[in-house]
């Protein structure tokens, strides 16, 4: 007993230096208190609601065919207080997601929904809603994006911290650099575990670091468009052009791998201190080799046929044809980025980590008061909606009324 007593005091210590050691440094990469502080959301008084009343509002509206306002269902989700009432908030989401009123879920509904989930440890549940969109609705802005995509990484869970920068790309939505600087934080690191990755996987990494690269002219940003333009590549060699852009925010001109030494070839042209990292570059070689090797031994098991009706059009070149273009374009870029100075020979993770410190905490003030003046430009859209509620239970009133009277009168 003394001894397991003795054992948590040591392990209760450590972590108490850990945490005074960080303070005492005073670094970090993640967003700050004041970013993720639930403060002013729970400034904005909510109305208090009995969650059994409001479900069978909600239930007897279903029954009968009948709409329901938005104005219920955000009323739920704003007065759920445990983990269990997640489950519920669920079920009338995707209730509401499939009724006539679908279009009208609030944005406040959408955010506070998520907000409820990470409150009450149910992260996962916002996940699975946010990646079944179409079937619940969740559509989130940037900054509740990135809330969400900062509890993943701050609990070290890169898979589901990559699943929502998936999202994030989908949707469009690297407008805010917080958000670009988490998502590039996040796909960078899962990529240094080296993962199995299916095609769609592949897929979809690629197009969120060029996305979400795109937005940084730097040498994080540049390198990770190359690493981009290389995954997506791949999947257009052995998959096909439509799989890279079929559903997804990208071009469908051929030639991904040319994009990446037009990026090589970008950064050899600019003047300053913007480079390529060396993993970067030595990711799209390691490709190119492969793919030039792949096609060597298909093309010696392959018995040409003879006797074909049509010979092909050999002034139509394929990605595969224009292998060995690429690979000796690739390797006079190299020469050329190294004899300038512009391949970086640090590790990206280590790049990109340094980058996010020192950028991160400069790009929060904006976001923060853009959030604040967002939350009261929905705090009147919820009032005006309030009132008009109020005049049109108060029309239903009258009518009813009017109606009692007028049967009176006939029966009398």
């Amino acid at each position: 007993m003394a001894a397991s007593m003795l054992s948590r005091y040591m392990l209760l210590s450590r972590a108490r230096a850990v945490s005074v050691g960080a303070a005492v440094t005073g670094k970090r990469f993640l967003l700050s208190a004041a970013y993720t502080s639930d403060k002013a959301w729970e400034k904005w008084e909510k109305e208090s609601h009995n969650l059994a009343d409001l479900a069978a509002i909600m239930d007897k509206c279903y029954d009968r065919k009948i709409p329901v306002s938005s104005l219920v269902i955000a009323r739920f989700i704003d007065n759920i207080k445990s983990r269990e009432e997640i489950d519920l908030g669920e079920y009338y989401l995707y209730k509401f997601r499939h009724s006539p009123n679908c279009w009208y879920l609030r944005n406040w509904t959408i955010h506070g929904w998520i907000r409820k989930c990470l409150q009450y440890g149910a992260s996962d549940k916002a996940l699975y809603t946010l990646k079944n969109k179409v079937q619940y609705g969740i559509f989130p802005d940037d900054f509740t994006f990135s809330l969400l995509l900062d509890t993943f990484i701050k609990n070290e869970n890169f898979e589901d911290a990559i699943s929502v920068v998936t999202e994030i790309m989908l949707q469009e939505s690297f407008d805010k650099v917080s958000t670009q600087l988490l998502s590039l934080y996040a796909l960078h690191k899962y990529l240094s575990g080296n993962p199995e990755m299916t095609w769609e996987e592949e897929r979809n990494l690629g197009a969120s670091l060029l996305l979400a690269g795109l937005r940084q002219e730097n040498t994080v940003g540049l390198s990770s468009q190359l690493y981009g333009y290389t995954l997506l590549g791949k999947v257009e060699l052995s998959k096909g052009l439509r799989a890279v852009y079929t559903q997804m925010p990208l071009m469908w001109k051929p030639g991904y791998f040319q994009r990446a030494l037009d990026v090589m070839e970008k950064v050899s042209q600019l003047p300053g201190e913007s480079k390529l990292c060396k993993d970067t570059i030595d990711v799209l070689k390691s490709a190119l080799e492969s793919a030039i090797s792949s096609l060597l031994e298909k093309t010696e098991e392959t018995e040409v046929s003879e006797d074909r009706s049509e010979p092909p059009d050999a002034s139509e070149k394929t990605e595969a044809d224009l292998l060995p273009e690429y690979l000796s374009r690739f390797q006079d870029l190299s020469t050329k980025l190294e004899s300038l100075g512009k391949i970086d020979p640090a590790n990206l993770v280590s790049l990109t980590t340094s980058f996010v410190e020192q950028k991160l905490p400069e790009s929060e003030k904006p976001d923060i008061e853009k959030y604040e003046a967002c939350l009261k430009e929905w705090e009147q859209e919820q009032s005006a909606l309030i009132e008009r509620e109020r005049e049109l239970r108060e029309k239903a009133r009258l009518r009813y009324e009017a109606l009692l009277a007028s049967r009176a009168k006939s029966t009398a």
